[in-house]
């Protein structure tokens, strides 16, 4: 049976949802779950296939995001995190009416590099592909130390995650192939050059995944978009400086009255 697990936190007058990033799951928004439920109505979503929503295959960005959206309340803030921030993204493009603001973290509209875009090197997605069906403890580990390399609490942080994704059933390989397939193809780079809603973009300085390269070439195409760098974060800013994230956030929200 197909269920997306939902869990709905805070009294806030906004609503907020939360999106994780590939292989994890809602309990990665543990270390600002109760600052910004202080805020908000915080809602955190496993996404398909992921952590406790399960009954689920291999989904496009589309259906993905068609999943998440049936049980979102009207006029949210969307914040999505690395694979969550294009799901966010999508639910921004087609359904904009509903959506009041736009934030995506450590993200890019495409994550694959190309020949004029940096990003992932396709090798590297596809070796994660190959090594899911060897190891799926192993890849996934690999793939969170990835996330916090470079950072001051870096084993601290990748231990974090680490305990997010062990605490809770893995995802099936096709899941996670799936969402290995969606950074290796969408490409949302012209789709969000006309998007109208307030739009708040979150990095890392030292993020190894989403090169900060991609922030300015994003400041140039996206000048309706504002961007917030990290200096000592990588991919996970919300874990590694907290409360600097929620500000930057709360900020961003209180200038757009969203």
């Amino acid at each position: 049976m197909k269920e997306i697990w939902w869990q709905t936190v805070g009294s806030g007058n906004r609503h907020l949802v939360l999106l994780h990033g590939w292989g994890l799951n809602a309990e990665v928004w543990y270390c600002i779950r109760e600052r910004l439920a202080s805020q908000f109505t915080v809602h955190l979503v496993d996404l398909p296939g992921f952590g406790r929503s399960a009954g689920y295959g291999s989904l496009t960005l589309a259906e993905m995001a068609d999943e998440v959206y049936l049980r979102a309340p009207e006029q949210a803030i969307w914040l999505g995190w690395s694979l969550g921030g294009l799901v966010a993204s999508q639910v921004a493009l087609v359904h904009p009416e509903n959506v009041t603001a736009l934030v995506t973290v450590a993200s890019s509209p495409c994550f694959c590099a190309r020949d004029d875009w940096p990003g992932i090197k396709p090798e590297i997605l596809a070796g994660f592909q190959h090594q899911l069906r060897d190891d799926f403890q192993r890849t996934v580990e690999r793939f969170l130390a990835l996330q916090t390399l470079g950072t001051e609490s870096a084993r601290q942080d990748a231990r974090h995650l680490k305990d997010v994704v062990l605490n809770l059933p893995a995802p099936p390989v096709e899941v996670l192939n799936g969402g290995l397939e969606i950074l290796k193809q969408v490409d949302l780079r012209a789709s969000l050059e006309g998007i109208k809603i307030p739009f708040l973009r979150l990095y890392g300085y030292l993020d190894g995944l989403v090169p900060r390269r991609i922030a300015g070439l994003l400041d140039g195409r996206w000048p309706h978009s504002e961007t917030v760098i990290f200096p000592k974060a990588a991919h996970a800013p919300f874990i590694s400086h907290p409360l600097g994230f929620c500000q930057a956030v709360e900020d961003f929200c209180r200038r757009h009255d969203v």
